[in-house]
C-alpha cells in the first residue's frame, strides 16, 4: 500500500465550496477544479476546512467528491476529507469516497469531543479497516481541540498498512522531524499552515495543503518544485512573495477572507457562506483590497 502513494506530494489545495442562493454551486465548483489542474496544482482536497464542511449535508459532501473525481479524471490525485466528530458519519463519508474513486482520504481528529489518545487510536483503526485506500490524519489542534502524539502516530503506522501520512496544521515543527525519524522518510507530511510552508518543507514535508492555493495555485506548485530540485533560495523567495497573502487568509476565520478575495479577482461570482459563517465586513474588504493591490493582484483603480 505504501508504494502506491508516490503521487501524494506537492501542492494539493483544499478547495472552497461555492454557493448560489444557499445551494451548492456545482457548475462553479467544476470550473474551480479544472482551474487547479490548469494552474499546476499536484492534486486537490475535497471537503477540507476551506470547504465549510460542517455546514454541508452528507449528501452534498458526497456529491462534491463525485464531482471532483469526474472532472479531474485521474489527472491528479483527489484527496477526500471525510472526517467529522461522529464515527458513523465519518464511516459513511469514507466508504462513499472510496467507492467513488478518490485516491486518498484525509480524516480530521474528532473535534469538540477531546478524546484520549487511546480513543484516537481505536477510532482510526476502525476506519482504516473499512477499505484499503491510503489515508492521512488531519492534525489541526487549533480547531479540533485535540493533538496527536508521536506514540499515537507510531501505533497507527504499525497497525494500519494504509496509514500513509498527515496534514499538519500546527506550529509544532519538532513533531515533523520526530515523525519522519520514527516513521520513515516515506511518511507523507503536508503543511497545513501557510506561514510554515517553506520551513516545514525544508524539514522533509512532502507538500502543501494550503487554503491560499485557491488564490495562487501556480506559486505554491512552483515553491514545491524549487525545494525538490534543491533551489532553496528560489523556494524562500517564493515563500516570501506569499507573505502578505498568507497572512491575509487569517484576517478572519477561513474561508471568509479567501472567498472575498476570490470574488474580487473574478474567481467567484458570489461571495456566499452558510451560517454561522458570514461574508467579510466592509472594513475587512478594504483591508483585503489593500493586500491584493500591494502584491500586484489587483490594479490601483479596481
Amino acid at each position: 500500500m505504501r508504494s502506491d502513494v508516490s503521487r501524494l506530494r506537492g501542492s494539493i489545495p483544499p478547495l472552497i465550496t461555492p454557493f448560489r442562493e444557499g445551494a451548492v454551486d456545482y457548475a462553479t465548483y467544476e470550473r474551480l477544479l479544472q482551474q487547479q489542474v490548469t494552474d499546476g496544482s499536484h492534486g486537490v482536497v475535497i471537503n477540507g476546512t476551506s470547504s465549510e464542511p460542517s455546514t454541508l449535508t452528507t449528501a452534498e459532501r458526497n456529491r462534491l467528491v463525485d464531482t471532483a473525481v469526474r472532472v479531474i479524471g485521474g489527472r491528479v490525485p483527489v484527496v477526500a476529507a471525510t472526517g467529522s466528530q461522529s464515527l458513523a458519519e465519518t464511516r459513511e463519508l469514507s466508504t462513499h469516497a472510496a467507492q467513488a474513486g478518490a485516491d486518498a482520504l484525509l480524516i480530521v481528529t474528532p473535534y469538540y469531543i477531546r478524546p484520549p489518545q487511546r480513543g484516537l487510536v481505536k477510532y482510526y483503526q476502525e476506519l482504516a479497516a473499512l477499505n484499503e485506500l491510503p489515508w492521512m490524519i488531519y492534525h489541526i489542534p487549533g480547531r479540533a481541540a485535540v493533538s496527536v502524539t508521536l506514540d499515537t502516530l507510531k501505533e497507527l503506522r504499525d497497525t494500519c498498512p494504509n496509514f500513509v501520512g498527515m496534514k499538519h496544521a500546527s506550529q509544532d515543527l519538532a513533531l515533523v522531524s520526530e515523525a519522519l525519524a520514527a516513521l520513515g522518510q516515506d511518511f507523507r507530511i503536508f503543511v497545513g499552515l501557510e506561514e510554515l510552508s517553506y520551513p516545514m518543507m525544508t524539514l522533509g514535508a512532502c507538500g502543501l495543503m494550503n487554503a491560499v492555493g485557491n488564490l495562487r495555485p501556480k506559486v505554491l506548485a512552483d515553491l514545491c518544485a524549487a525545494v525538490w530540485r534543491g533551489d532553496m533560495a528560489g523556494g524562500l523567495a517564493l515563500h516570501q512573495s506569499l507573505l502578505e497573502i498568507n497572512q491575509a487568509v487569517f484576517f478572519d476565520t477561513n474561508p471568509i477572507p479567501i472567498k472575498y478575495m476570490m470574488k474580487r479577482l473574478g474567481l467567484l461570482e458570489r461571495n456566499e457562506h452558510r451560517l454561522p459563517m458570514v461574508p467579510a465586513t466592509p472594513e475587512l474588504e478594504k483591508k483585503l483590497d489593500g493586500v491584493l493591490r500591494r502584491v500586484g493582484m489587483l490594479g490601483e483603480g479596481a
